[in-house]
Formats: C-alpha cells, sequence, structure tokens
C-alpha cells in the first residue's frame, strides 16, 4: 500500500471542525450565563432593579453655630457593587500530528550445494579439477504508524458589558445620599434648648427653600435668553428683507438723486434697527415691570421700540405699523413671550430676596419685622413702577434691615 493510502480514511471534518463546533457552543453558554446572572442578581421578579441599602451618619455645620447629625441612605445598584460573570473564548488551537514509518526488508535462504571432479592428462602431469556452488537469500518485513491529537481552548473574563457598563454610568450618575433624620446640636453636640432649636429649623428650611429659588431663578433667566435671542432673530429678518429692497432699488435706480435717496433710506433702516437689537433687553424688562403694559393687544408691539418701514416705492420711511406683515406679528409675539418670561423672573428675584432677608435675620438671631417674600411681591408690580424703581425699593428694604440688626445688636 503507497503511504498517501494511509490517510485517505481520516475524517478531517470532524477531526477539525467538531471542537470549532464544541468552541461555539460553548461560547453561547457563556454568553447565556452572563445573561441569567444580570437578569437574577440586577432585577427582581418584578423587573425592577435590585439595589443595596447603606446607611451611614454624617455631621453638619449650621451658619449659626450649631450642628447637624444627620442620618444619610443610599441606595446603588446591585450590578455596580458586584462582579459580572463574562467569559467569552478567545482562542481555539487544533493541532494534528500523524506519522507513518514503513520500512521493508525481505530475507530468505537457500543452500544448494553441486560438486564435480575430473581430470586431465597432459602427458608430463596429471591434474585432477574439483568444483562446487552454494546460494544464500533472505527477506524481512516491517512496519511502524503514530499519531497525535491536540486541542488547545483559552477563555477569559471580559469584565462588564459596554453596554451594561453605559447604563450603569448613567444609574451612578442619579445615586446621590438622601437625607433620613437630621437632629440639631449645639457645637459641642449636646441637645438645643427648644427655642433655640425651632430657630435652627428655621434657617435649615429657609437655606433649602432658597437654594430652590436660585435653581429656579436659574432656569428662569436661561430661558429669557433664549426668548430675548429668537425676538432679536426676528428683526434681524426684518431688516434683512427691507435692505434687500433697497439694494434692489438702488441697482435698478437710474438717476444719482433717486440713488442718493435709497442710500440714506438704507442706512435710517439699518441704524433703526441695530438700536432695536440692543433695546431689546431693557425694554422687555421695562414692560415687564409696567402693569399697564399688561392691557396692551398682544397682537402690537410696544411704543418703547421706535421702528421704522420703508414704503412701497423706498423714497420714504414711515412707522413700523404694519399689523397685516408677517414679521410684525412674530415680532409681537416674540415680545409677549419674552415679556412673560422676564415677568416670572422678577417674581422668582422677589421671593429669592424676600427669603435671604429673613434668613440673615435668622443667623444675626434678631427678630424684626422683616416683610414677608409675599409682601414684597405686593409691592411688586402692582403700583405701576418700572424695574430701576423696584430695585432701588428692595436697595431700602434691605437697607433698612441691616439697620436695624445694627441697631438691636448695639443695644444687646
Amino acid at each position: 500500500m503507497a503511504i498517501g493510502d494511509k490517510f485517505s480514511g481520516l475524517d478531517m471534518q470532524n477531526l477539525i471542525g467538531g471542537p470549532l463546533r464544541a468552541a461555539a457552543d460553548a461560547s453561547m453558554q457563556l454568553a447565556d450565563s452572563t445573561a441569567s446572572f444580570i437578569n437574577k442578581v440586577g432585577f427582581d421578579e418584578n423587573g425592577n432593579t435590585r439595589k443595596a441599602s447603606f446607611q451611614f451618619e454624617k455631621k453638619s455645620f449650621n451658619e449659626d453655630g450649631t450642628t447637624n447629625e444627620d442620618e444619610m441612605k443610599i441606595d446603588v445598584p446591585m450590578l455596580a457593587i458586584v462582579p459580572i460573570p463574562n467569559l467569552q473564548v478567545d482562542e481555539v488551537n487544533i493541532l494534528f500530528d500523524m506519522e507513518v514509518k514503513e520500512s521493508e526488508k525481505s530475507e530468505s535462504a537457500t543452500d544448494l550445494s553441486a560438486t564435480a571432479s575430473g581430470s586431465i592428462n597432459l602427458g608430463i602431469a596429471k591434474i585432477n579439477i574439483s568444483g562446487s556452488v552454494s546460494s544464500h537469500s533472505s527477506n524481512t518485513r516491517s512496519s511502524d504508524n503514530s499519531a497525535k491529537y491536540h486541542v488547545d481552548v483559552r477563555a477569559t473574563n471580559h469584565g462588564t458589558p459596554e453596554g451594561l457598563a453605559r447604563v450603569l454610568d448613567m444609574m451612578a450618575a442619579s445615586v446621590s445620599p438622601s437625607l433620613v433624620t437630621s437632629t440639631p446640636k449645639d457645637a459641642n453636640g449636646q441637645e438645643l434648648p427648644a427655642e433655640r432649636k425651632e430657630r435652627t429649623e428655621k434657617i435649615k428650611a429657609l437655606r433649602q427653600e432658597i437654594m430652590m429659588l436660585e435653581t429656579k431663578q436659574s432656569a428662569a433667566e436661561k430661558s429669557l435668553t433664549e426668548l430675548i435671542n429668537k425676538f432679536k432673530r426676528i428683526g434681524s429678518l426684518q431688516q434683512n428683507q427691507y435692505q434687500a429692497k433697497l439694494h434692489e432699488l438702488i441697482n435698478q435706480a437710474e438717476k444719482d438723486e433717486d440713488k442718493e435717496v435709497f442710500k440714506k433710506n438704507l442706512d435710517e433702516i439699518n441704524r433703526i434697527w441695530n438700536d432695536f437689537q440692543l433695546q431689546i433687553p431693557s425694554v422687555i424688562e421695562m414692560i415687564a415691570s409696567d402693569t399697564a403694559s399688561k392691557a396692551s393687544n398682544d397682537d402690537t408691539l410696544s411704543t418703547l421700540f421706535v421702528l421704522k418701514a420703508i414704503s412701497a416705492d423706498g423714497k420714504e420711511t414711515e412707522d413700523y405699523k404694519a399689523a397685516d406683515d408677517n414679521y410684525y406679528k412674530q415680532l409681537a409675539a416674540g415680545q409677549n413671550a419674552a415679556v412673560k418670561a422676564q415677568t416670572s423672573l422678577n417674581n422668582l428675584s422677589i421671593q429669592y430676596t424676600g427669603q435671604k432677608i429673613n434668613y440673615n435675620n435668622l443667623i444675626s438671631g434678631i427678630d424684626t419685622d422683616t416683610p414677608s417674600p409675599e409682601q414684597v411681591t405686593q409691592s411688586y408690580p402692582g403700583n405701576n413702577i418700572h424695574a430701576g424703581e423696584t430695585a432701588n425699593k428692595l436697595l431700602d428694604i434691605i437697607d433698612n434691615t441691616a439697620d436695624n440688626i445694627i441697631s438691636n445688636t448695639s443695644k444687646e
């Protein structure tokens, strides 16, 4: 048999493909075990995230010299604090070696012998001749076959899957300690008298309210800025329309005097509408501070905006009162939206100022007749006062409160 025939009976498809299919099945089982772990450990039977609760004590200080013994609690998703098994088959090595050794030796032995004799007479001498013939042969045959088959599989833990890691990052960003209980103490950690304890609780409540008002103010300021910018963009579109029309008339004009008129009107239009862009914030604040403006028509612009339009032939400028114009209606709507945002911001500022006054009084330990935020709000904007006057009234309130504090402190 030829040596090549020795390999003809080998099932190479199973020898190579079998381990690979087994590795693929193992990968599926490993992925299923990861998914099962996440579902079992990370979620309860209702599909809600399992959390581990931790409680700890925290000491905080108040501005009036007292302390707080705060009991804090934090809930952390279980998947964020336990290692997640994520074994994956990284490499499969299949080694198959087959060695065929074949040697053949044949040996046969045959012993044959024959003799012959004779003589030759040469006259003076007689010669006798004799001889023999023998043969020997041998034949030996031997063979050797060997095979080696080795499969090497390597699997490692790939840690938290990327998608789950992003989900856990989002969950971690929203996790923060929550306050369970808070017990006010003095600087030495002793219980406070009832009156002092009540004042400390009021200070803490006011501090929380002031922080909330600061957050609301920040959101209101952002909203107002966006609405004012939108208002400005609408004005820019109207200005661009007038510019395009006047440039066209300038290019088409045959007389120099007509060109000069159009150029003059173009300069006037640009000046007025550029000033409009700069005036918007202050005018919006004035409108929001003036209760009389609330009775105005929502479809009209405030007369505080001195705007100009161009005539049909472009040779004159006229008052901007085109109520049927699309840009005019958009400007009126933008103005009203900005005024509402400014009014909301003004009210929040009044509440914030009033609460800051109350807070400062409590910190100083002085009981004064400081106006409440509601009382301050009632004085604004109900008396038809503008923003500048409102600011002055608030400064007067703060100054009077400071004077009371200084006066009471001197008495003590």
